[in-house]
This record gives C-alpha cells, sequence and structure tokens, in this order.
C-alpha cells in the first residue's frame, strides 16, 4: 500500500516496447535503498515489481540504482507507462512500512484510467490543475475528497460532469512531476478505495438505488 507522498523524480533510461507490453528501466536515488527484485514500487502512481536491479558505477552517478520492471499488456491499456520514453521523468514512491507515517490516503497502486489535463493556471502561491476523467470514475471523484494523480495525493477542489481541479502547493509542483503537466498531458487516476467498497457493499443492499445512481452519473 502507498500514501501518494512521491519520495523522489526518477528518470527513465531505457524503453524496451513489445506488441503489447514492455520493459523500462528508471534510475532512482532514495528510493532505490533497500528495494531488491521482487519487490514493488509506485511508478506514476502504478504498483510495479522490481524485476532486475543494477548499481551504477559511473562517476557522474555515483550511489544510483537502476530498477528494471515489466509493464504487462493490462498496465499498458488502464495506464500512461506506455506514454514513457527515454528520460522522461517520473514520480515513485516505495510501500508504506507499517510503522510509517500516513501522510497522504490510501492509494493501492491500481490505476482506474486515465485523464488528461485540459487546463493550468498560476494563482498567487498555486498552480490550478484541472484534468478530465472517463465517465465511469464520475461517481467516485467528490468535492474536497481524496484522488490520486500520477502518484500524487491531491484534494478535489471542484468537480464538473467530465473534469475536477486541484490546487497544487509550491512543494508538490517542485517535488512531483505536476509541476511540470501541461494541458494535453495524461495522467494516472486512482479513485479513494473507500468509495469503491462502499458501493460494492451497497450493491448487495441496495442494487436498485446503485443502479439509479449510475444512470444519474
Amino acid at each position: 500500500m502507498f500514501t501518494g507522498i512521491v519520495e523522489e523524480i526518477g528518470t527513465v533510461v531505457s524503453v524496451q516496447s513489445r506488441e503489447r507490453s514492455a520493459i523500462i528501466e528508471i534510475e532512482v536515488s532514495k528510493t532505490g535503498q533497500g528495494t531488491d527484485v521482487g519487490d514493488s514500487l509506485a511508478v506514476n502512481g502504478c504498483c510495479l515489481t522490481v524485476v532486475g536491479r543494477e548499481e551504477i558505477s559511473r562517476d557522474a552517478h555515483v550511489g544510483g540504482v537502476i530498477l528494471r520492471f515489466d509493464v504487462v499488456p493490462e498496465t499498458m491499456v488502464r495506464t500512461n507507462l506506455g506514454d514513457l520514453r527515454d528520460g522522461d521523468p517520473v514520480n515513485l514512491e516505495r510501500p508504506l512500512k507499517a510503522d510509517g507515517r500516513f501522510g497522504g490516503h490510501i492509494v493501492q497502486g491500481h490505476v482506474d484510467g486515465v485523464g488528461r489535463i485540459r487546463e493550468v493556471k498560476d494563482a498567487e502561491n498555486a498552480r490550478i490543475m484541472e484534468i478530465t476523467f472517463p465517465s465511469a470514475l464520475r461517481r467516485y471523484i467528490v468535492e474536497k475528497g481524496s484522488i490520486c494523480v500520477d502518484g500524487v495525493s491531491l484534494t478535489v477542489a471542484s468537480v464538473a460532469p467530465d473534469s475536477f481541479t486541484v490546487w497544487l502547493i509550491p512543494h508538490t509542483c517542485e517535488a512531483t512531476t505536476l509541476g511540470k503537466g501541461q494541458p494535453g498531458h495524461r495522467v494516472n487516476l486512482e479513485c479513494d478505495l473507500i468509495g469503491k467498497y462502499v458501493e460494492r457493499l451497497l450493491m448487495d443492499v441496495l442494487p436498485d438505488y446503485v443502479k439509479s445512481f449510475e444512470k444519474g452519473c
């Protein structure tokens, strides 16, 4: 489990594309500490398994690590990882330890869909970002609720029929890739897990109500 608090920005060093899948290698620093083959890492909010690890010994990269990931067809379809190219920055987060601080919200690393940045505006001390979302996710996105955008835990400021807005503080802009997000960029979205479980429970006891709500969305 993750919390949507990005630990560092890594750099894609290699993308080996196949017909429907890919092998991605990412250069990391902090998140490489204690991360071994078989461990999980959230890459732009998508939980991936480390399948290879290589220490970097070049003078310019002392202490760096390259982690390798297999990206299966399902992940390529559900996320924006298929958009990655060599040199691209990615948000990284290691799984939360049992005694760790819970800084964001519950994030599984299971992306629900891909949104697209529609508009970016600068405010006095913030960046306002409007993001469109697939219609199937509308019922899970609520004003002042939590949402994970490319691995970043954010609060929904407002919701429109096909989009929502978030306000980014300067630290978020500097510490994550969202600071350089531009209109047209695709972003991974994971909705609040609690809402999805509540809906599933209601389907058993109030199926007609849930179906009528879905039609309203």
